[in-house]
């Protein structure tokens, strides 16, 4: 009887043994970028086309008007707060011009002005053409105040951002939520878009050097990044199964040899 015991628990230990060893087995994480470039060579890539982002509806503008008059500037860029989160846990609301769900913006003294569908560059020029019937040479100001990337997944800090700048790529995305963690995809990123109320899904290689000429590379308002985890965060949160499989192989050795004793 204690000879089948002892091998019934000899089969049980070697399977157990198995299981830890696949389990440390831990895949190659690919944790550089543009691989395919030489570091002994330059390589010449294609720059993505930068195309500037236009106003939309929910939209939160900063616009300024300044005029000879301190006091007329003052009544026109009386802007209200707009409920819009600043930037990662700051919970505060950004001030400026809400864009409604018409494409249009009021603003006090010079009244009602459609913007949506038209860039920042635009819409200064149409603002200023308000502006000048009432003011002698104002000079406009256009910005968003809410434009905004959302990084989530294998980043060291997934949250939304809020940009001062309308260019952004990839890359400044990625940097501003403290990079793509040692466990996170970089040749397997998600990016969300959602144009003309559709969603827009495209997945980029960042250890390729091909992302900087992708239509994608330059980011938009809203744009969602996901960094997929790969299988080395699988293996990092096995660590305490393959602890207690460690513990468990090492009981059942001093069991056997208690028993092939007896």
């Amino acid at each position: 009887m204690n000879k089948v015991l002892t091998i019934s628990i000899k089969t049980l230990t070697f399977c157990l043994l198995s299981m830890l060893i696949f389990s440390s087995c831990a895949p190659k994480v690919q944790a550089v970028y543009f691989t395919d470039i030489d570091s002994l060579k330059i390589k010449q890539v294609m720059g993505a086309t930068f195309t500037e982002p236009l106003i939309q509806t929910d939209d939160i503008l900063s616009i300024t008007v300044q005029t000879i008059d301190p006091a007329a500037s003052m009544a026109v860029n009386q802007t209200p707060a707009a409920a819009a989160p600043a930037s990662a846990g700051a919970g505060l609301a950004i001030s400026g011009f809400l864009v409604d769900k018409k494409g249009n913006v009021e603003i006090p003294m010079l009244g009602i002005v459609k913007l949506a569908g038209l860039t920042t560059a635009a819409a200064k020029e149409v603002i200023r053409t308000e502006a000048l019937k009432y003011y002698k040479d104002p000079t406009i100001q256009v910005r968003f105040a809410n434009y905004k990337i959302t990084v989530l997944g294998e980043v060291a800090k997934p949250s939304s951002y809020t940009v001062p700048n309308e260019k952004v790529s990839i890359l400044d995305a990625i940097a501003m939520a403290g990079d793509v963690t040692i466990y996170g995809k970089r040749n397997n990123v998600l990016l969300i878009r959602e144009t003309d109320g559709k969603k827009d899904v495209v997945r980029l290689d960042l250890t390729q050097s091909a992302v900087l000429s992708s239509p994608y590379f330059y980011l938009k308002q809203n744009d969602v990044l996901y960094v997929e985890p790969g299988k080395g965060k699988i293996a990092a949160n096995n660590a305490a199964q393959r602890q207690t499989l460690t513990i468990l192989v090492s009981s059942l050795s001093v069991l056997i040899a208690l028993i092939t004793r007896l």
